[in-house]
């Protein structure tokens, strides 16, 4: 006579029979405010599944802990090593306090324990959620609608981390990782900015350069060629290419992020980027609209007149070819036809001609969607460079020069002393600070008294070299410049501007918006300034 087992009554035989190697999984989410280098939570967890091995008379081959990881990711280094341990058979059964410290993903959970952990013969032990995949237990059966609470509540964290961020943000906080190029975070106020001064002198820089007329290309590669570092270098980070780290080699890509971003005037702009959703690393650029800027957050590197100015040059050197010949029209022509640029090719060798062709006729040349528009590039500079002469003869007052070029030098007088001002101020407060500290030094027996007072006749020298001249370039900062200078530097300066003997770029770019020409080589110009 045979006695009949039930399926469930050999599967329990089979499991007592059976000998375990347990990996017990621990896992805290980075949403823990409270965690430190080994968590309450984590001792928690780890107390709670050691007892249950205990109770059970298992083996534990050996305990995986992720601290600060979300359970969306399952990317994490403990739960691809408890992985791999299973993948070598080196443990056949796998323990957590509940589903969610395995993962708050409810596909990926689900599919570790609907499909991975059987394919590999594995039995999941969910303590507090009473699961157990070896038992036929009714438990088992709500598996798949706890995960997906799991990930509900995964996904309910996520909108509330990103709703108090954004709060910040309008508040105009600074919540990034990286600070900008340019600043460090307040050590007193994490979510204020700084000027790091050794950054702010290479952002001016090339701003400055940017209004000398020089293409991102020349920037960059002139700050190569000088040394100066990059900001990988500064931040110790690599992108796709590792010689920007390594070489400290520059790119156009960093010097137009630089030009382009408002933070160097003083404005909080944040929220430019966001992850697709609270399972997705993957982080897209946000459209302009959905920026958060706040205006006047923290202090500026470069005047709001010089940043402006930058982003009127920026359009008039995109798209400039390094490569070849350097023009003064360069990007500034455009077929008034179709509304494209207009660029100006290599220098033939048999003439030593260049000539203009129009972009959109040379793109779409066999469909005919404009025409060439080509003109011999060196004859149509002199006629633009005329035709600006005379404009500037018959339209611009001199007297109207004048006194513009009084009120810049003026402005820029008064800029430049407050500058220096500033930088006399720090020196001094930083020299008193250093007093103070070898005088401390020679309390607590640092440094001997003949030390200190070396010191001290050398720093107060100083000291009194950069107050005098504070004090004097204070008492002058609203003086103007001499006034027979100033009408010299005028006149040489309204003499080179109308005679258009050596123009170069800087003048035409600061003149021209953009040339516009017709196919019948009629030429429009438009200029910066307004014909009075």
């Amino acid at each position: 006579m045979y006695l009949f087992i039930s399926r469930k009554e050999k599967k329990l035989l089979e499991s007592l029979n059976k000998i375990y190697s347990v990996g017990l999984y621990i896992r805290l989410s980075r949403e823990d405010d409270d965690k430190t280098e080994m968590s309450e939570s984590i001792t928690n967890q780890k107390s709670l599944l050691l007892q249950y091995v205990k109770e059970n008379n298992l083996r534990v081959y050996d305990i995986y802990i992720d601290d600060g990881y979300s359970g969306t990711n399952f990317d994490r280094p403990d739960f691809n090593r408890l992985l791999n341990d299973i993948e070598l058979g080196k443990i056949n059964m796998v323990i957590t306090k509940d589903m969610s410290r395995l993962g708050r993903d409810y596909i990926g959970t689900g599919n570790l324990i609907e499909k991975y952990f059987p394919e590999h013969n594995v039995r999941y032990i969910a303590v507090t959620d009473n699961i157990d995949t070896f038992l036929d237990s009714s438990n088992n059966d709500i598996t798949p609608f706890k995960a997906i609470m799991n990930d509900m509540y995964a996904k309910d964290i996520s909108k509330k981390i990103k709703s108090s961020l954004k709060a910040k943000m309008k508040e105009g906080k600074w919540v990034g990782g990286r600070t900008p190029f340019g600043y460090d975070q307040d050590n007193n106020d994490k979510n204020h900015l700084v000027i790091n001064e050794e950054q702010a002198d290479i952002v001016k820089k090339i701003f400055d350069m940017c209004l000398e007329g020089l293409s991102f290309f020349k920037i960059a590669k002139q700050l190569t060629n000088e040394g100066v570092k990059t900001p990988a270098q500064y931040y110790n980070f690599e992108w796709k290419s590792h010689y920007n780290l390594k070489y400290g080699e520059w790119h156009s890509k960093t010097i137009r992020d630089i030009l382009t971003n408002r933070m160097y005037i003083g404005d909080m702009v944040q929220n430019r980027r966001s992850k697709v959703n609270y399972k997705v690393k993957k982080v897209v650029k946000n459209n302009e609209c959905d920026y958060i800027i706040v205006e006047n957050t923290h202090e500026a590197i470069i005047d709001k007149e010089i940043f402006y100015e930058v982003q009127k040059i920026i359009p008039k050197n995109k798209g400039r070819n390094e490569k070849k010949e350097n023009h003064l029209l360069d990007g500034l022509l455009y077929c008034a036809d179709c509304g494209h640029p207009i660029s100006i090719t290599s220098r033939r060798k048999k003439d030593n001609r260049c000539y203009t062709i129009c972009n959109y006729y040379r793109t779409y040349m066999k469909q005919r969607l404009c025409t060439t528009h080509s003109n011999n590039y060196d004859e149509l500079e002199k006629i633009i460079i005329n035709s600006l002469t005379k404009m500037c003869l018959n339209y611009i007052s001199k007297d109207k020069i004048k006194n513009n070029v009084l009120s810049n030098l003026d402005k820029m007088s008064k800029v430049n002393d407050k500058k220096e001002l500033q930088t006399l101020n720090n020196d001094i407060k930083q020299i008193n600070n250093n007093l103070d500290d070898i005088y401390i030094d020679m309390l607590n027996k640092k440094i001997t008294e003949e030390q200190f007072e070396r010191v001290k006749l050398k720093l107060e020298t100083e000291l009194s070299i950069k107050q005098k001249k504070y004090n004097e370039l204070n008492d002058n900062i609203n003086d103007t410049i001499n006034e027979k200078s100033k009408n010299k530097i005028i006149i040489e300066y309204i003499n080179k501007f109308l005679s258009m003997k050596e123009p170069n770029r800087e003048l035409i770019i600061n003149l021209v918006d953009r040339i516009e020409i017709y196919e019948n080589k009629t030429i429009n110009i438009n200029v910066t300034f307004n014909k009075v």
